[in-house]
């Protein structure tokens, strides 16, 4: 058993990456949640102060791709883009067992990050890039005259509502698998959880860190 294991299981994420992580989650609640105060009747009318709503909406919204430039600084990051940017031929085989509903560990190899996980992370970031240009342009009415405003509004309202419910089902999957929420939590998964959803992952962490230049499971 190595020193890693003893101290509470496998290292899946450094600390450089679960603080990009809970900071942008963090920014994305108050944005989902300052929207829903200011465009939902019910929830509108409970606040008094909808200026200064508006307000947190506007710039935890601008704020959103701080925490993962920041993280750029850390290679462990840097090395996780990597990953969720290489779609690989096992990550097909992971979506067809899905659409399939295969569910043994065999039939859906992964790496660090599955099939669905990459998925999410490249809808994500181009659906907050679009929230972030329509809401410049609704901030700034002038910034692109031939754009008109309730052009930018009902894009920004389409995205809004994708986001909302594609983080539901986000959310909804981390609630069912406490051992991915430890994972983020503390930065340490169970070997044996490792095996069984990540198991590419797993054994090229076993075997030590992959040659430079190559682009990790």
């Amino acid at each position: 058993m190595t020193s890693t294991e003893r101290r509470g299981g496998v290292r899946r994420f450094t600390r450089a990456e679960r603080m990009v992580h809970r900071t942008t989650a963090t920014l994305m609640l108050l944005c989902a949640t300052t929207a829903a105060f200011l465009y939902i009747g019910p929830l509108a009318r409970l606040v008094g102060q909808r200026n200064i709503v508006a307000t947190v909406h506007e710039w935890s919204g601008v704020l959103l791709p701080v925490p993962v430039l920041l993280g750029l600084l850390s290679p462990a990051f840097r090395a996780d883009l990597r990953r969720l940017n290489r779609f690989a031929p096992y990550d097909r085989r992971w979506l067809s067992a899905v659409r399939r509903g295969l569910t043994a560990p065999a039939d859906r190899p992964a790496g660090k990050f599955n099939a669905g996980q990459k998925l999410y992370a490249g809808w994500i970031a181009g659906a907050v890039l679009v929230m972030m240009f329509t809401g410049l342009l609704m901030w700034f009415i002038h910034l692109l005259p031939a754009i008109s405003r309730t052009s930018a509004i009902f894009v920004h309202d389409v995205f809004a509502w994708s986001i909302a419910a594609v983080l539901a089902g986000h959310i909804r999957k981390a609630f069912q698998d406490p051992e991915a929420r430890r994972g983020m939590r503390t930065g340490h998964v169970d070997r044996n959880w490792a095996d069984r959803q990540h198991p590419r992952w797993l054994a090229r962490n076993e075997n030590g860190p992959e040659p430079k230049g190559s682009c990790p499971a």
